[in-house]
């Protein structure tokens, strides 16, 4: 290497700390202790550099060779008390200010534990793994960018058994205020606080609630908020035909009849479905028929006044494709963006799949699977700490670095 190489070297590295260090600075400069602000520094480097499984002990041998380094980081992450709050929030406006978000994605982490140690543990149905897993369940709201989805929020699904339990309680150093709330409720707060701190104009809300018992009640309080969204529900979900969208998108009749949201999109109401075009996961592109029509959801009418609100729910049209065939069922999609052309729906139904894409690299380079997370803080700390270096990489111009592992796959939904 020339004497001109290494002081180039020298000149892209001490410019890629003082960004870091920057960027720390901003998001973490909240924190009251000088050592508070090194230790998120030590442990966004971490995150950004360690090959491999990032436990707390391995990320701290990775930056510093202090023989203390690893107790003083586990103290920062899972019992210091620092709000999580600011960072989050600095955190959405440091990428508002560098790019628009298209939507807001809700995603699902699956967290599979070992015994029953980390806060919010439970046993419940994966089914992604078709089975029963011991695990945390996590939900994140992601910013879906122009070639990119990063997460800037989290809530802990807390069961109830660990809810009420004081024991528990205390052992994982859950606050008094924290209560158990239903999957809808905890994706709800995830867009009641967006909506609060953004400073952008208010993007769709995109998510997949096919798997909530609640997604009826959810659709009504998000309508009754003003928030556009687009979402998968459960073929199951009731609905009462408002009209029948014909070729140019305007009622072309009325429909007295209540059935599922799986069955409407079955039964051919458009006279000319809409022909999408699309490329299947191998890169081969394909034209499927959309079925497309206008409904009211009795279950968000839950509590409201005024008129009921009408919905536009959509999915690939199989003809002869009843309940008895075998096959499996594709989504169905409900938005209360009556107004808007199918290709732009269509582009947003794709926005879920980049969140899974970043919940892959999240468990693959960023640790999402590797923390025990025994304390409900430890939880949160991580998950902000984590989100920040994944957005610092993302979209910073930080160059990536070698001996990266690999992405693998986390049991999730977007």
């Amino acid at each position: 290497m020339t004497a001109h190489t290494r002081t180039g070297a020298l000149v892209a590295a001490n410019t890629a700390d003082t960004a870091l260090e920057d960027f720390t600075e901003r998001l973490f400069g909240h924190l009251p202790r000088a050592d508070q602000r090194r230790w998120a520094q030590v442990y966004l480097r971490g995150l950004l550099t360690t090959p491999g499984k990032k436990s707390v002990r391995q990320l701290a041998a990775a930056v510093t060779e202090s023989p203390t380094a690893s107790q003083s980081l586990q103290q920062f992450i899972s019992a210091s008390p620092w709000d999580w709050g600011p960072a989050r929030r600095e955190l959405l406006r440091w990428i508002e200010e560098r790019h628009t978000a298209h939507a807001w994605t809700i995603g699902e982490a699956v967290l599979p534990k070992r015994g029953d140690h980390s806060v919010g543990v439970h046993r419940r149905f994966d089914p992604a793994a078709g089975r029963t897993v011991n695990c945390q369940l996590g939900f994140g709201l992601f910013l879906s960018l122009d070639g990119a989805s990063v997460p800037v929020d989290w809530r802990l699904l807390l069961p109830g058994t660990w809810s009420a339990d004081p024991a528990l309680r205390r052992r994982a150093r859950i606050s008094p205020e924290v209560a158990h709330q239903a999957p809808e409720a905890l994706v709800l707060e995830l867009i009641d606080a967006i909506s609060a701190h953004t400073s952008s104009v208010r993007a769709p809300v995109v998510a997949d609630l096919s798997r909530l018992p609640g997604a009826g009640a959810l659709i009504g309080m998000l309508g009754r908020r003003g928030q556009d969204f687009l979402v998968s529900v459960p073929a199951t979900l009731a609905v009462s035909a408002a009209g029948i969208a014909n070729d140019r998108g305007g009622p072309a009749g009325t429909l007295r009849s209540t059935t599922t949201a799986g069955e409407f999109a079955r039964l051919g109401l458009t006279r000319h479905p809409y022909a999408a075009l699309l490329t299947g996961p191998d890169g081969t592109p394909r034209r499927p028929r959309i079925q497309s029509g206008l409904v009211r959801v009795p279950g968000a009418e839950t509590g409201s006044a005024g008129p009921r609100r009408t919905y536009r729910l959509f999915g690939e049209r199989h003809p002869g494709n009843g309940s008895g065939s075998g096959r499996r069922d594709r989504q169905v999609w409900l938005t209360n963006m009556n107004e808007h052309q199918m290709d732009d729906l269509l582009r947003l139904v794709r926005r879920p799949a980049e969140s899974a894409h970043a919940l892959s690299s999240l468990a693959g380079e960023f640790g999402l699977l590797d923390f025990e997370g025994r304390s409900f803080p430890g939880w949160h700390h991580h998950m902000t700490l984590m989100s920040a270096a994944y957005a610092y990489e993302s979209l910073s111009a930080r160059r990536r670095q070698p001996g990266r592992a690999p992405a693998q796959e986390v049991r999730r939904s977007a």
